[in-house]
């Protein structure tokens, strides 16, 4: 019986459930929203959000943590100068999860994964001109 088993295995060897992560997480920073299955997203949340509780301490051990986990120095200087100081007053709950529905190919459902922070959904960035 797998009670009280947090660790969603994403039907993959621990591994390959790593470097999906870390994958998914570069993704994260670099596009600052993914489209990727709702089990990815679930698993993706937590990870993320640790990233960026390290980012936030902004320690030397910090970053190093986080380089170990993403095999990514570009994307660690991003999420250390740019996402971390966008999280810097937020005490957690740093992605947003939305649901796309199924995919049509094989009905697996979709989601968005995004921070919080910066933009907004539905909302356009240009300003109204004035007439």
């Amino acid at each position: 019986m797998r009670h009280q088993k947090r660790t969603q295995k994403l039907g993959r060897d621990s591994q390959h459930r790593a470097a999906l992560l870390a994958n998914l997480a570069v993704e994260l920073i670099e596009h600052k929203r993914i489209k990727t299955t709702l089990a990815k997203a679930k698993a993706l949340r937590p990870f993320a959000e640790k990233l960026v509780s390290l980012a936030k301490k902004g320690t030397l051990h910090a970053r190093r943590l986080v380089v170990s986990k993403i095999h990514d120095k570009k994307a660690a200087r991003v999420l250390f100068n740019d996402i971390a100081s966008q999280m810097q007053n937020r005490n957690g709950g740093y992605t947003r999860i939305l649901k796309l529905g199924n995919r049509l190919s094989d009905a697996s459902e979709m989601a968005l994964i995004e921070w919080t922070e910066g933009q907004v959904v539905g909302t356009s960035q240009k300003t109204p001109e004035k007439t």
